[in-house]
């Protein structure tokens, strides 16, 4: 196996598991906060030297919702951090970046349209 592979391989490994742990303290801070109830979070990526960490959050209710949710998830930012220093076993816990994922709305179109295309095929 290639260095590039098992670098890539590793890299997905701790993009998962630092996108379970943020999840689950995601939805305890929305069980806190009835004002960040409605974000979805999609994914998380990791920059190339690993130093930062942008979690991808999708809100029904379009950009603008996000970025006024976006500050008060910016106020559990620490914590979160913190948190996730203890769940993972790594040296440094990457900076951590909340973004609006578009990606999302245009995969939701896509299921759309193939699902709508596999029900007129059954006809």
């Amino acid at each position: 196996m290639s260095f590039s592979r098992l670098s890539d391989i590793k890299r997905n490994q701790k993009e998962s598991l630092i996108f379970r742990v943020i999840s689950d303290l995601y939805l305890q801070a929305s069980l806190e906060d009835k004002n960040l109830i409605g974000l979805i979070p999609t994914r998380a990526s990791l920059s190339s030297d690993k130093s930062k960490c942008f979690i991808m959050f999708y809100d029904p209710d379009g950009l603008e919702a996000f970025k006024k949710k976006l500050e008060i998830l910016k106020l559990y930012k620490p914590s979160i951090r913190a948190a996730l220093a203890k769940k993972i076993k790594s040296r440094y816990v990457p900076d951590l970046a909340f973004k609006f994922d578009e990606q999302f709305e245009k995969e939701q179109k896509i299921h759309e349209i193939l699902d709508k295309v596999k029900k007129e095929d059954k006809f």
